[in-house]
């Protein structure tokens, strides 16, 4: 429902992204774009880090080390609010140095999910990301191989399901499920771009297993 998040890479300050507005609700579908450098990783990362508390790029996030925060800051905040079928909740990641100060100490991170009405269902980081799994069907791992698909893991997703046709059916029906198309591929002229050689070679495969 609600992206926000404060001093994250390159994205200094406070940033609030509302799903909720007209502009988003009206298409049910939008891209982000932007020059390299621009934020768009930033982006999921804040996604992901307010859920689970990690990222693809930078994996866990710990008192002992911070590559995240925006460089001359003194602390960071993730957050997502979401409505599953048990209904709608609010996750919060922080972290901040002392005295909140940029060269300060850096404290531990905290993680809390709230339900719809503000009490805090989960304040420890293993039980949230165990809670998030429950509320969402998915633990991180299933969550950054179909909801958020990390920037260069597009090739990975396709080429790990032919060393084995059962991960190759699940990630047809994953893809089924989540956008209506067997494999959202960009198409210019007819032919795919090109993603590299092992990659157009891989490609037909693909579409022969998926009865394209």
């Amino acid at each position: 429902l609600s992206i926000r998040f404060r001093n994250l890479n390159s994205l200094a300050g406070e940033w609030h992204i509302d799903l909720t507005a007209p502009e988003y609700e009206a298409s049910g579908i939008f891209a982000i774009t932007g020059p390299t450098g621009a934020g768009k990783s930033t982006i999921l990362d804040a996604i992901c880090l307010a859920l689970y508390g990690r990222t693809p790029r930078l994996k866990r996030v710990s008192k002992g080390g911070n590559d995240i925060m925006t460089r001359h800051t003194g602390d960071c905040m993730a957050e997502v609010t979401f409505r599953t079928s048990h209904g709608k909740f609010r996750c919060v990641w922080t972290q901040h140095c002392a005295r909140r100060k940029a060269g300060g100490e850096l404290q531990p991170p905290r993680h809390v999910l709230f339900d719809e009405g503000g009490a805090a269902l989960a304040s420890k980081l293993g039980d949230v990301a165990a809670m998030i799994e429950t509320l969402t069907g998915m633990d991180y791992a299933r969550f950054t191989q179909s909801t958020l698909l990390a920037q260069g893991s597009f090739a990975s997703f396709l080429l790990a399901g032919l060393m084995n046709d059962r991960t190759v059916q699940d990630a047809a029906a994953m893809a089924l499920e989540l956008t209506h198309e067997a494999i959202a591929v960009t198409l210019q002229g007819g032919q795919p771009l090109r993603y590299g050689v092992q990659f157009e070679k891989v490609l037909p495969k693909l579409w022969q297993r998926l009865g394209r």
